[in-house]
């Protein structure tokens, strides 16, 4: 079998990179080499040359994550014609869904890897990505009278009870109050 080249080795890791920051976001960081290789349409060998570990994966796959964060906060300013505050209203109407609270994979990273991050032991570089992830969320959600931690906390806590409660009434109850809080 040959030898790939620079740019389909390039497409690889970006291919690996993508689902497994679907994938531990959907199912945890402790999703297997082999399983998320598999996922890719990848051979778990491929994965040794793209990555030095599996740790260095969490790493740039959490901060996949927080760029599509980003990248989402910036597409929502340039929608509402740089109206933080409308741009804001709607990201919070959209994190606050029941649309969200069931599709983890494509949802937001704080509240998809905040245990997983706090379990890694050695995973200090993926702590870091993941407390400037947060840090950037909660300057997007800051306003004239709104503190940004507070309002993602409330964001971040309502979205996990309303996950951990799914099929029960209590679920779209939690979703409810947090948007009641805004």
């Amino acid at each position: 079998m040959g030898r790939v080249s620079q740019a389909q080795a390039e497409e690889n890791r970006r291919r690996v990179v993508d689902t497994a920051s679907r994938l531990f976001r959907e199912q945890g960081t402790h999703v297997s080499v082999a399983d998320l290789m598999k996922a890719a349409g990848l051979t778990h060998g491929a994965f040794y040359k793209q990555f030095a570990s599996k740790e260095a994966l969490v790493e740039e796959a959490t901060a996949h994550a927080f760029a599509e964060l980003a990248r989402r906060h910036s597409a929502g300013l340039e929608r509402y014609d740089g109206q933080r505050a409308a741009a804001q209203q709607a990201l919070i109407d959209a994190y606050l869904s029941v649309e969200h609270r069931d599709d983890p994979a494509d949802g937001c990273p704080v509240a998809a890897l905040a245990t997983d991050i706090a379990r890694e032991g050695g995973a200090r570089e993926a702590r870091r990505v993941y407390a400037e992830g947060v840090a950037d969320f909660a300057g997007f959600l800051a306003g004239d009278d709104q503190d940004g931690i507070a309002r993602l906390c409330t964001l971040f806590g309502a979205l996990v009870l309303s996950r951990a409660t799914k099929g029960s009434p209590l679920s779209g109850e939690i979703l409810a109050a947090a948007r009641g809080l805004d």
